[in-house]
């Protein structure tokens, strides 16, 4: 028996777990069984733009439902794919729920490539499976934080390789907006490293901000009501957040200052309301805000980089983060599908501990 949530895609938290007979193992395939996947605001962003990106389309569902895609660890429960034995343990893009049959190709002694027929007009970045067992990104004692914050750092990580190839647009101060979500940190991280000169302002609730100056990675962190007071400074602006009145207010507040405007995800789902240019009511001032996708800058960084070069430089800025952020988050782990559920609704609603990493073993 195979569970996994389906998801109402025009009512998110509606939700229920659906229960369905294993089918036969196809020829060529390979059976995973879910050990555990992390929960967090990517989820939510998978789910909010998931009929814009095809994100719907990896583990379809029926009707009106969908299953949220989850990055996870699984371990081959029946194979008949030669090249790839029972017991062996992968890393990946995961249905929230107990099981997957993905159709390997390309197989290296790395990973392989889900060759399945629905899943190849999507990014091929998501398709792509790490095998553990030479997987040189695998600390067996890290599991928890690559789930947590190893695609959202990728993320933050290709954020700051655009906007450094891009001279920074001639800014001088890097604003964030939910500065305590993992791919905010995961961009401020990167930028500290290999950007020094631009000054991070990290901007959270109230009640965050004791967390946001505790983790290290921003010059400065302002409370959201504090945006009247930013410096009209030469800026650019990642929003993560999601929030039209937030992104209108620092417009306003830098207008001609604000040389980019970026759009990544939407923690804030309830205050997203952006239209086709970014605004909520009309025409915001400034720069028109550009919506970041991560996998057609991944294609360009690793163009510019090169595919071993790409690696090398994400290895060091990611081994340079896990220091960083080593202690930040607590680790909290939870076993069944209710408990993913649950998770799923706090974190759609804004009530998830950023202090908390969620970790489920369905």
């Amino acid at each position: 028996m195979a569970s996994t949530i389906w998801v109402n895609k025009q009512a998110l938290a509606q939700t229920e777990v659906h229960d369905a007979a294993l089918p036969p193992l196809s020829e060529g395939a390979v059976r995973l069984r879910i050990e555990n996947f992390s929960v967090t605001a990517n989820n939510i962003t998978y789910a909010v733009i998931g009929d814009q990106f095809g994100y719907w389309n990896f583990f379809p569902a029926e009707g009106d439902f969908g299953v949220v895609p989850m990055w996870g660890h699984a371990m081959v429960e029946e194979s008949h794919c030669p090249d790839i034995g029972v017991g062996e343990r992968v890393y990946g893009y995961l249905p929230m729920g107990t099981h997957l049959d993905v159709l390997p190709g390309k197989v290296s002694a790395g990973g392989f490539t889900d060759m399945a027929a629905h899943r190849q007009p999507m990014s091929p970045i998501y398709n792509q499976y790490s095998r553990l067992a030479v997987d040189p990104e695998h600390d067996p004692a890290k599991e928890a934080e690559r789930m947590l914050f190893g695609p959202l750092f990728k993320t933050g990580f290709l954020i700051e390789a655009m906007l450094r190839r891009e001279g920074w647009f001639g800014a001088a101060n890097l604003i964030i907006t939910s500065a305590s979500s993992k791919t905010a940190m995961g961009l401020a991280s990167v930028a500290k490293d290999l950007s020094s000169t631009i000054k991070r302002i990290g901007l959270t609730s109230k009640g965050n901000m004791d967390f946001v100056v505790g983790t290290g990675l921003y010059d400065e962190v302002r409370a959201y009501d504090d945006i009247s007071d930013l410096p009209p400074t030469a800026s650019v602006c990642v929003d993560f957040a999601g929030n039209s009145q937030l992104l209108r207010a620092i417009h306003e507040r830098l207008v001609s200052h604000l040389k980019y405007s970026c759009l990544v995800g939407a923690t804030h789902i309830d205050a997203r309301g952006l239209n086709s240019s970014g605004a909520s009511g009309g025409e915001m001032q400034g720069p028109k805000p550009i919506l970041f996708f991560a996998p057609d800058h991944a294609v360009a960084t690793i163009q510019e980089l090169g595919p071993k070069g790409f690696g090398e430089a994400v290895g060091r800025s990611w081994k340079s983060f896990l220091t960083a952020a080593d202690g930040v988050v607590e680790i909290e782990i939870s076993a069944g599908l209710k408990a993913a559920q649950t998770a799923f609704l706090e974190t759609l609603q804004g009530r998830t501990d950023p202090q908390k990493g969620i970790i489920i073993q369905p």
